[in-house]
């Protein structure tokens, strides 16, 4: 049985709104990590990647680095993104 299996079958089993509520403080908790710990690795200058719903894949480079966002300025257009860093990909030169 994998993670998600397990995770899956643990939550079903939640019977309070405070073990809910205690449940939905972890998963913001995760992803405040991961998105500063993908923060940390990029640098400005670096080209990334990301999905961008209707506008499809943008490409750009990092202008500024902070702590949970990071802001990308697209290459094509040169329009400025405001981006969750968990969303981004680091594209290899």
């Amino acid at each position: 049985m994998d993670n998600v299996q397990i995770a899956t079958d643990a939550i079903r089993n939640i019977k309070t709104n405070d073990e809910l509520d205690q449940l939905v403080e972890v998963f913001k908790l995760q992803r405040t990590y991961f998105s500063r710990n993908v923060a940390r690795t990029l640098m400005i200058g670096d080209t990334v990647s990301f999905d961008a719903n209707t506008r499809g894949v943008i490409k750009g480079k990092v202008t500024k680095v902070n702590q949970k966002t990071v802001k990308v300025r697209c290459d094509r257009t040169q329009t400025t993104w405001k981006v969750t860093a968990s969303c981004l990909k680091l594209e290899t030169a």
